[in-house]
């Protein structure tokens, strides 16, 4: 079975992050939105096909990354969420939720061997 696919996403703490924004606009050229930016790419198997990774600064007070204490929480992309969600409770994975679907994926949060959370993203490109 296929498990992650890429990077998703890059999520992070911040003191401000509306200036981390602007300061990444400004210096690397990100088109940023309130909600960080968002970079597409070509499929290498199939460059008909795009998809997308996020990057965005949390504020340093949110509650998203919890229960992890990590400054920081990466998305994974994968392919069929479910079955892996399986085979990771067969593994004695730590499932931190049920799984959830929005129109655009489905989502779920794990925890690796040194407490760092983990999203994992079924998405729909």
């Amino acid at each position: 079975m296929k498990r992650v696919t890429g990077i998703g996403g890059i999520f992070f703490k911040s003191k401000d992050p509306k200036a981390t924004n602007e300061w990444y606009k400004t210096h690397l050229g990100f088109d940023t939105t309130p909600y960080g930016t968002t970079f597409e790419w070509k499929d290498n198997d199939d460059s008909t096909k795009t998809g997308q990774t996020q990057w965005n600064p949390f504020p340093e007070t949110t509650k998203y990354f919890e229960p992890s204490t990590k400054e920081f929480m990466i998305n994974y992309r994968v392919e069929n969420l479910e079955a892996m969600v399986e085979e990771l409770r067969k593994e004695n994975v730590t499932i931190l939720d049920k799984i959830e679907t929005y129109d655009y994926g489905k989502f779920v949060h794990i925890l690796d061997l040194e407490g760092n959370k983990i999203e994992l993203w079924e998405p729909v490109d």
